[in-house]
């Protein structure tokens, strides 16, 4: 007989002849489904495509945002409303868009996403002012949070065998690593051979492209009968997560001590308080808090979060050590960051995909982080006379790698014996842990290397020459990567001391020893 857990689902009876659990009710990996579906490695290239250009929007825009300013006559204080706009929205919303996915249905919520991601880019591009590219990008926000979600929860379903898996999920690792740095390049390349206005017009025949492969190459079950939507939890949820980013996205501009931060933050926090209060009492809660009990899950979920921290200083810092103190172009720039995507594609692809069915995932995430702390060191001693390849190359490429080595193993774990129809939320919140680290690791990072900069100005005298200034902003830097490598050797710790050596236990049930 089965029994309840405070959950709501009933725990696996460890009787020997009870059948297997169904597609619809048991462990997502339980089930052969990938090895009869021909097109599956068809559909992981429609799934990838689309991660690519959510991906993508998110740092292509950056490249373009001078461009986009002049022309549309933008305020200095309103442009970063074209990076908050997306990412409050995106981060915001993500717990909706992967319970949206469980309820209605992966695929069917997939194509939902593709679609208004394409009229949303559409949108941005036409522009004519900045409200309206303010709206287009607050509507590719809210679109990329039911898009993502489902992508992960559809390559999660799709790939059961465990070698299948591990290829397919090194491919989406190598894709949400490096898609970012990709997009630095992709930004610049349309910013100065066509215009601004293009980097969000791309979009559009990605998306048309991955629509068509969506209708001829996925499979997926309808969504939940019966189900329906944790109103509460949606308010409290978002409410929540969008008060978070906002504090984080305005602390670098007003400083920690400003009201317009400490607010939402606290706000944030409380309203986040009451959303984990709800979900332990809500009979179809938005997140169910049951896909956290397992402990390498929960290591998996946290080895993200501070990897994504320590990560997202490096293209904030070298962004403006490229251009700023060693004088590239944009595009020179975007090509400068490619060695960290490189690295992420082979890491994830050719390194941790072939070792993660023989080896323990702990091993390969604290590899990752150790990795990728050392690349950072190696950035921490950049002077304003360094050059590229003998001083900068190898700590991009030591990033990279590391990086690869750990996304790959944490999407792995953190999806692996989640029930399919908690797949939706568990990617969700996955992404979710991956976009406030990032935020946060942005903002924390930034105010450090302000900080830094600023106490050397103070202690070498004015900084009345070009020179001066770029000293005090790369030891700012340099302070800063300290910092990150410290965070992501604490990322090593907690992927080595909570990740076991076997999969999760099946969300719900009780954990194995």
């Amino acid at each position: 007989m089965n029994k309840k857990h405070p959950g709501g689902e009933p725990s696996p009876s460890t009787s020997p002849t009870r059948p297997a659990p169904s597609p619809d009710h048991g462990d997502a990996t339980a089930t052969p489904a990938s090895a009869a579906d021909p097109k599956r490695w068809w559909a992981l290239a429609v799934i990838a495509l689309a991660q690519l250009m959510v991906i993508l929007d998110g740092t292509i825009v950056n490249i373009a945002l001078p461009s986009a300013q002049r022309a549309l006559g933008m305020p200095d204080a309103d442009r970063q409303w074209v990076i908050t706009a997306y990412t409050l929205a995106f981060g915001g919303l993500l717990l909706l868009g992967g319970r949206i996915a469980d309820l209605v249905g992966r695929k069917r919520a997939f194509v939902i996403g593709l679609a208004g991601f394409a009229v949303a880019s559409a949108l941005g591009g036409a522009a004519a002012g900045p409200g309206t590219l303010f709206a287009a990008r607050a509507l590719q926000g809210a679109f990329a949070a039911v898009l993502a979600p489902s992508a992960l929860s559809l390559l999660t379903t799709t790939f059961t065998d465990p070698r299948e898996r591990a290829k397919a999920f090194g491919v989406y690792g190598a894709l949400a690593g490096g898609g970012s740095g990709a997009g630095l390049l992709v930004g610049g390349l349309l910013t100065e051979y066509l215009n601004w206005r293009w980097c969000l017009y791309v979009n559009v025949p990605v998306a048309l492209a991955a629509l068509i492969g969506a209708q001829v190459f996925l499979r997926d079950r309808s969504g939940r009968r019966g189900g329906h939507l944790d109103v509460p939890g949606v308010l409290l949820g978002s409410g929540g997560l969008v008060a978070l980013v906002y504090g984080f996205s305005e602390a670098g501009p007003r400083g920690w001590t400003s009201p317009w931060v400490a607010a939402p933050l606290m706000a944030g926090v409380l309203l986040l308080a009451a959303f984990v209060w709800w979900q332990h009492r809500a009979a179809g809660p938005l997140l169910p808090l049951r896909i956290f009990r397992d402990r390498s899950r929960a290591g998996a979920f946290a080895t993200m979060g501070l990897a994504t921290i320590g990560m997202f200083g490096v293209f904030l810092f070298l962004t403006y050590y490229f251009q700023a103190v060693l004088g590239y172009p944009p595009v020179r720039t975007g090509l400068a960051f490619m060695p960290v995507s490189v690295g992420i594609v082979i890491g994830a692809t050719q390194i941790a995909a072939r070792l993660l069915p023989r080896t323990a995932p702990h091993t390969l995430m604290a590899s990752g982080m150790v990795l990728a702390a050392a690349g950072m060191v190696l950035l921490s001693r950049l002077t304003v006379h360094a050059q590229y390849v003998p001083h900068v190359l190898p700590g991009l490429l030591l990033v990279g790698l590391g990086m690869g080595l750990t996304f790959m193993p944490v999407y792995a774990t953190a999806t692996v014996g989640v029930p399919t129809q908690d797949t939706g939320a568990a990617s969700a919140a996955l992404t979710t842990v991956q976009q406030i680290g990032a935020s946060l690791g942005t903002v924390l990072l930034n105010t450090i290397a302000t900080g830094a900069t600023g106490r050397h100005s103070r202690a070498h005298g004015p900084a009345d020459s070009g020179t001066a200034l770029a000293e005090a902003m790369v030891h700012g830097f340099s302070v800063a990567y300290w910092c990150s490598a410290g965070v992501l050797l604490f990322a090593a710790l907690v992927a080595a001391l909570t990740v076991r050596r076997g999969k999760p236990s099946q969300a719900g049930s009780k954990p194995s020893a």
